[in-house]
């Protein structure tokens, strides 16, 4: 089967959703024709010239990286920054540039389950589920067509909450309603007054998946005119969020577990606050720069908080509650171009797939 650009890029999308990135940052299609035929993909973390050159050496067209090559408008192209000239290589070879970023980092299968996987935790949650994602939608449905519009809603997304699946309420009622002349009724007749037994069907539904379930509501609904009230919740959606907290099968001590962090996710060094001479089982993670998460992780009762790009006054911050470790942020990311090709080789099994060797860490240790 031929895959072009635009099917990687669906397919990727519905894994973690664009809508779920953070406001800042430019997820998505970066260069590349979506229509063009994927002759290979390679997997990395950055998009680089040298991760560039790579790809053409692997006969690869597209790449799929964490990290946007461009998080804001480039007004020239004169090759003057390590961007533009990774972007011009791209555009003159026909590379595509594919950036699958904090949407990545915020779904319960992505960067930070990674981190969890590497290091040994069970029983993992998102550490800070977003709110405001969420939408509920009510509509109002025939008795005998209750079975065929929930099903139809569920295919397209809605009624998910956490591990259980065709989540709906339905209370029974009476509908009434009188067609008019210019009317075409499923249900009673003409500008004859009607009373309908139906019942009332309620579902959660991820918000940026509104209209594609609308669509499809109206499109199995039976009734010409289709009632329903969709709402945005503030509910927090538990599948997505910012970092990782989950336990280890069983307690380390602290200098244990920092030699195990340090094997398992391959670190040349890492840096910690004060130990706490205390096991430590109960561990949170944000992948990147996630010292914002401190206080969740404190709420959780995290014995260690991992992430990266910590500033010196904030490692004052642990406060001999919990042991604060920045493992780097390029190592805490590092595993994510595995991720990336797992999650690709689920799909596209016969396309060649890669992930880089090419070093792209800026930062060297003596």
């Amino acid at each position: 089967m031929v895959y072009q650009i635009q099917d990687v890029v669906s397919f990727l999308s519905s894994v973690a959703p664009p809508a779920y990135q953070e406001s800042y940052d430019n997820s998505g299609l970066i260069t590349g024709n979506p229509n063009m035929e994927v002759t290979g993909i390679l997997c990395s973390l950055d998009a680089t010239e040298e991760v560039v050159d790579d790809a053409i050496s692997k006969g690869c067209n597209l790449i799929v990286a964490h990290h946007p090559i461009v998080f804001k408008g480039l007004k020239s192209f004169t090759g003057s920054n390590y961007v533009e000239r990774t972007i011009i290589k791209a555009i003159k070879n026909d590379i595509a540039i594919f950036a699958i970023h904090t949407n990545l980092d915020h779904v319960a299968h992505g960067v930070n389950k990674k981190i969890c996987d590497k290091i040994g935790l069970r029983e993992t949650k998102i550490l800070a589920p977003k709110k405001g994602i969420l939408s509920k939608l009510s509509t109002f449905v025939p008795k005998d067509d209750v079975g065929k519009v929930t099903k139809a809603l569920f295919t397209a997304g809605a009624g998910k909450i956490g591990e259980y699946r065709d989540c709906s309420f339905q209370s029974e009622g009476k509908g009434t309603f009188t067609p008019s002349a210019n009317a075409n009724p499923t249900k009673g007749s003409i500008e004859e007054s009607h009373q309908e037994e139906e019942v009332k069907v309620e579902v959660l539904l991820p918000s940026h998946l509104e209209s594609k379930v609308l669509k499809v509501l109206k499109s199995v609904h039976p009734y010409e005119e289709v009632a329903y009230y969709l709402h945005r919740l503030e509910n927090a959606h538990q599948e997505v969020g910012a970092g990782m907290v989950g336990n280890l099968t069983s307690p380390l001590d602290e200098k244990s577990f920092l030699e195990m962090l340090k094997t398992n996710m391959e670190l040349q060094v890492l840096k910690h606050t004060t130990l706490l001479h205390r096991p430590i089982q109960r561990v949170a993670v944000c992948g990147g720069a996630g010292i914002f998460l401190l206080d969740h992780a404190k709420r959780e009762k995290a014995d260690i908080f991992i992430t990266s790009d910590i500033k010196y006054h904030e490692f004052f911050d642990a406060e001999n509650q919990i042991v604060i470790c920045d493992i780097g942020h390029y190592e805490s990311e590092i595993f994510t171009k595995d991720l990336l090709l797992e999650i690709l080789s689920q799909k596209f099994t016969n396309i060649a797939l890669y992930f880089t060797k090419v070093v792209t860490n800026p930062i060297t240790y003596l």
